[in-house]
């Protein structure tokens, strides 16, 4: 990944994104969080270095779900690849979260192994 992207992860629960941006700033990227949906989004339209987006798919107001969707049909985002992150691990929830639009996808508890290899394949 070039260093000068960042990773926008979005999830409402605070102790997963200081988690995930631990994780991460260990390997040298640089991290943003926002803590729903509508704030991810806005952070999306207002900055041109997000390079790949974390994307908590069970929020309130506005689910992972929907904001994928949001930013595949826009201009400015639709190229940014997203990794669903989601404790939704039965039969079919990664086809769903595959067919909502995300890139990749990873179920809670986080395999670092495994989110490290989706970084590396989705971002240039």
């Amino acid at each position: 990944m070039k260093k000068d992207k960042k990773v926008l992860i979005i999830d409402d629960d605070s102790r997963n994104i200081f988690a995930l941006s631990a994780v991460l700033k260990s390997k040298k990227f640089q991290c943003v969080s926002a803590l729903n949906a509508g704030a991810g989004l806005k952070i999306l339209s207002n900055n041109n270095d997000i390079g790949i987006v974390l994307m908590d798919m069970m929020m309130p107001e506005m689910d992972g779900y929907e904001a994928i969707e949001r930013m595949k049909k826009d201009e400015q985002t639709k190229k940014i690849p997203v990794i669903a992150i989601t404790a939704q691990a039965m039969t079919g929830d990664r086809e769903k979260c595959m067919e909502a639009g995300a890139d990749g996808y990873i179920s809670k508890p986080v395999d670092v192994d495994e989110l490290m290899n989706l970084l590396n394949q989705l971002i240039d």
